[in-house]
């Protein structure tokens, strides 16, 4: 449950923060709170899991970033845990993640590769197999076909 003073910091969040030098401070005097209590109750909203995270959502489209694949991975389990941190570090790679395998699926890591050109996609999807090594038995890439709308948190109108 969100109080008043949360919804209102999530209204004025909803469409990202403000590009400038101090986002917080000018979300708080948009909404007549200070900088310190506007960062507090955020950092409580991702405490409590009604923020998930805070994070940067490029168009990669827009910045010529044309391929992107999701290299999905069947990486041993005993060594996925260790590995998916290197993996979701490289620059090339925008979100990392663990998921569980599903009949027919063999895959539990999951990586989004961006590049300009399938080439250069697939150069960078190399470069995660050297490191994945013997731990992966098996791999994929599936390509994005269609930018779909990313959005962030929302409040439901009643």
């Amino acid at each position: 449950m969100l109080d008043a003073i949360e919804k209102r910091i999530v209204a004025a969040t909803q469409g990202g923060l403000p590009l400038c030098p101090q986002p917080y401070a000018q979300i708080a005097s948009q909404i007549g709170l200070s900088e310190d209590e506007v960062m507090a109750r955020m950092r409580d909203m991702l405490a409590r899991g009604v923020i998930r995270r805070i994070a940067l959502a490029p168009n990669h489209y827009a910045l010529g970033m044309t391929a992107n694949g999701m290299s999905v991975w069947d990486v041993d389990d005993e060594k996925v845990r260790d590995l998916g941190p290197r993996i979701g570090a490289l620059d090339f790679v925008s979100h990392c993640y663990l998921r569980p395998r599903g009949e027919g699926w063999p895959y539990n890591l999951f990586a989004m590769i961006h590049g300009h050109d399938r080439a250069e996609v697939e150069t960078k999807r190399a470069q995660i197999a050297a490191l994945l090594g013997e731990a992966c038995r098996e791999s994929d890439i599936l390509y994005s076909t269609r930018i779909l709308k990313k959005t962030g948190l929302r409040l439901r109108k009643d």
